[in-house]
């Protein structure tokens, strides 16, 4: 940015700033603009209402008090180069590998005929919907807080639905709470209810005839998923795969909304409750073991996926959660209320075997 482009967006940053911040000097240094002057209102409120606007013109700020006057920091964030064509790759490889998942799971031979592959784009285009909608939420939230996130990252892997979902990367700090929960929220909430519209088309599909015994696998219905099965005629042996996409979607949000960590669960608690949230961290990993555990030894049943858990949140609560840059904000009543709501569907999308191997 050349002395001309920061002058002018030091008049327009001005000309935001001074509702709240009374300036009496402003200077640039070092690619940096200092706006003296004094408080209006508080600082956390200052944090709050100009975060955005900031980031909107490419700097994050600070307000420091320094040998008796208060400084508004404007720093320009650091460039960082995407490499958006790692993005489109893991986009086509995941479209491919969960095309071969769909295509087998519509009864594709694809040893004698590997065009059959082309019948699983169906399931493809449901799984993905469903991924997408659930980062485009977190994306696109981020974006409205002034906060600089990646896009999406698809993960190809040989699963059960043939991806391990995706993930975008955010780079820089967390405004405040209010940030750290519309982004966390954000993506269970969308991408839950694009998985209640894939179930639902999904349901009013023929079903495949092949049985979940041919699968090989036995399949838990959560609350929800069985509460849409109440009002779309189904035998209960088979469904097609566009629903079974659903069922996965129900399935991604319920362990994304486990409160630990980086996880999406984790996000939103820690901006309910602030740092008490890592004290759940901390236990839900051995309650999770436990439940497994119960399963496995007196239910006699699956319990494998909890046990897998348990000892991957130890790795997500270790790595802790990163302090928002005002945290002494709470957060409003509305967004409390919608967090027990969220917690609570994520219930509902869950069951004590989703998945059981025959």
């Amino acid at each position: 940015m050349n002395d001309f482009q920061m002058s002018k967006a030091a008049d327009e940053l001005a000309e935001k700033v001074s509702p709240f911040f009374s300036i009496y000097e402003i200077q640039q240094h070092d690619g940096k603009i200092y706006f003296f002057g004094f408080p209006k209102k508080d600082i956390r409120i200052i944090y709050q209402e100009l975060w955005t606007v900031f980031a909107e013109k490419g700097f994050e700020f600070s307000v420091r008090y320094e040998l008796g006057e208060h400084v508004l920091v404007a720093s320009p964030f650091g460039l960082v180069k995407e490499k958006k064509w790692i993005n489109v790759a893991l986009l086509f490889a995941t479209f491919f590998t969960t095309m071969f998942v769909g295509s087998l799971l519509y009864g594709a031979d694809l040893e004698s005929v590997p065009s059959d592959i082309l019948k699983g784009i169906p399931f493809t285009i449901a799984i993905m919907t469903v991924l997408g909608a659930h980062e485009a939420g977190h994306y696109f939230v981020a974006k409205k807080h002034g906060m600089r996130t990646s896009l999406p990252y698809f993960i190809p892997f040989p699963s059960l639905i043939g991806t391990m979902g995706a993930v975008i990367k955010h780079r820089g700090p967390i405004p405040g709470r209010k940030a750290l929960f519309d982004v966390g929220v954000s993506g269970p909430l969308i991408g839950l209810f694009a998985s209640v519209i894939v179930t639902l088309i999904g349901l009013l599909q023929p079903p495949v005839l092949l049985t979940q015994e041919e699968h090989g696998i036995a399949l838990g219905i959560p609350p929800l998923f069985g509460f849409i099965m109440d009002f779309i005629p189904n035998d209960g042996t088979s469904i097609n795969p566009i629903a079974f996409a659903g069922w996965a979607g129900m399935l991604v949000t319920a362990i994304n909304l486990i409160p630990v960590g980086q996880l999406d669960g984790g996000h939103v608690l820690r901006a309910m409750i602030g740092e008490k949230a890592s004290r759940v961290s901390a236990v839900l990993p051995a309650v999770l073991f436990s439940i497994g555990a119960y399963l496995i030894i007196f239910q006699k049943t699956d319990g494998s996926l909890w046990i897998f858990y348990s000892i991957l949140l130890i790795i997500f609560s270790a790595a802790g959660h990163p302090r928002p840059l005002n945290e002494d904000v709470p957060l409003d009543r509305k967004r409390m209320v919608l967090g027990v709501l969220t917690f609570a569907l994520g219930l509902l999308c869950i069951t004590p075997v989703p998945i059981q191997m025959l």
